[in-house]
């Protein structure tokens, strides 16, 4: 299959290019691949590190409350 696209602005084919250089790849493999990405069918499973199985995990600790307690206190004279 074969594409035209047109109006790229200048920043994006700025940015393909760049890659296309650093990587060592043609121009329309960073595209491809880009475009692939963008999609979300890339392949390559996205792994994500954002702490988001930690969501709605809380349990209240009243020992820990105890032990952070005294970040809670603002000394007054280091605050001005």
């Amino acid at each position: 299959m074969q594409y035209t696209i047109r109006g790229v602005p200048e920043r994006l084919d700025n940015a393909a290019r760049e890659q296309a250089h650093k990587y060592r790849k043609s121009l329309n493999t960073i595209l491809l691949e880009t475009l692939a990405k963008g999609l979300g069918t890339a392949g390559d499973e996205v792994v994500f590190d954002d702490m988001d199985d930690l969501a709605g995990t809380w349990v209240e600790d009243d020992a820990f409350d105890a032990a952070i307690a005294m970040f809670d206190v603002v000394d007054e004279k280091l605050w001005k």
